[in-house]
Parts: structure tokens; sequence; C-alpha cells
């Protein structure tokens, strides 16, 4: 099966309004920025995005925000875009607010055909309300479901032509669960090398998992928040 593609406009062609996307990244790091860019080009719209935060007011899922193509997120950490909060206030965009670790295993869970499972996170909050609850050995538990999504756009390091990925740092923290959480899975890489030239028992995501890869381009690696310290 032939997975490498020229480029994201080609990787996102298929992709169509109304979609649930589900987009790796941690903060800035490791967001499938190709990928975003091309979605702001084609306009699609009524998306609904999973990723663990929503980008900054002028990049990442901030563009697609800017352009109005989202209309509900699914997010853990969404405190550094100004236009995201004043959409959700003003009742444009859907905000699902999940914790992280409960998204991490929503995703994860996803990609393992598991449909549910319970955990201790939220209840008694906010989180918790209209959902299911157990008792386990004295502790209570809500139900939370999965998530799966139509498209998953991850952004890795390296890869080859066969969708093997690697991935590098931080990057490393939602990509790999977002790349199981579909059937069509795109991924774009720092470098694309021929099958067989990644070392096995360095891969962290399988190719099996991904359906199309290309080589991406002008990645500009922003820092969310610069901070420093004098001396």
């Amino acid at each position: 099966m032939n997975k490498l593609v020229k480029n994201a406009d080609e990787a996102v062609a298929d992709i169509f309004d109304g979609a649930v996307l589900a987009l790796g990244g941690f903060g800035l790091c490791g967001i499938p920025e190709n990928c975003i860019a091309a979605l702001v080009r084609k306009g699609i719209k009524n998306l609904t995005c999973i990723s663990n935060n929503a980008g900054v007011d002028d990049y990442g899922i901030g563009l697609m925000l800017q352009n109005k193509q989202v209309k509900k997120m699914i997010s853990s950490y969404v405190g550094e875009n100004k236009l995201f909060e004043e959409m959700v206030l003003s009742g444009e965009l859907e905000l699902e607010l999940t914790p992280q670790g409960t998204l991490a295993e929503k995703l994860r869970a996803g990609g393992a055909g598991i449909p549910a499972f319970f955990t201790a996170t939220g209840y008694g909050t906010q989180i918790g309300e209209l959902k299911e609850t157990r008792e386990f050995n004295g502790r209570h538990y809500i139900l939370e479901r999965s998530l799966f999504a139509d498209f998953a756009l991850v952004k890795a390091w390296k890869g080859d032509t066969m969708g093997n990925l690697i991935f590098r740092g931080t990057a490393r923290n939602f990509n790999p669960d977002i790349a199981t959480a579909s059937y069509r899975t795109i991924a774009e890489v720092e470098h694309l090398v021929p099958a067989g030239e990644l070392d096995p028992d360095q891969i962290h995501v399988p190719g099996i998992y991904i359906k199309r890869i290309f080589q991406g381009t002008h990645y500009e690696k922003r820092i969310e928040r610069r901070m420093t310290r004098k001396g």
C-alpha cells in the first residue's frame, strides 16, 4: 500500500465539513502545522476538534478558529487563546472541557477499541455531572466514553514511507495516542526516510496505524510562552 502523498493539501483533500478531527501536540509542540494550514486553505466548516489545547490566537488551531471553521472543541488546556475564550463565552464555540489525563485515556481507549472506562477524576465536580457513577472499593468513579475521530492528524520528527513514526521530547505526549484513534490517520514528518531505515526498537507508532504520510516543510516550532530568568 502506497501511503506517501506529495503535501498537506493532498493529505487532507477528503476531509469534509462536519468531520471530527483529532490533532496531536502538546501546547505548540508537535502540532501538525502543515495539515492545519492546509485545512485553513481548504476552508471546511463545522469541525469538531479533539486536541489537548487550542493553539494561540494566530497559530495552530487558533488559525482555524479565526477562520470560523470549528464548531466544537474537546480539550484540556485552553488558557493561551483569547479568541477561543471570546468564542466560548459568546456561545459561538461549544467546549467539552476534559481533564488532561482523562483526555489522554479517552484517546488511548478509543484506539484500543475500548468504548468506555471508569475514572475517579472529575467525580463530584461539573465534569462528572449527568455521567454514570459506580463505587469500587469504597471510592466513587464516573464513566467516561472513549474518543475515535473521522481523521487524526499527527506530526513526528522522523518517519518512513510505510508510516512508522518517531517523536522527540514533548511531542510524544499526545501524538501516539491520537495516531491510533482513527482509521484515517495522516502523519507529517520533519524527516522522511525509506522503509527499513528506522531502528524497529526506536519506533513509537507502527505504520499499521498510518493511512498517509508526507514530508512537511517550514516548521516554525514556536514556544507558547517564553519564560526567562535574569542573571
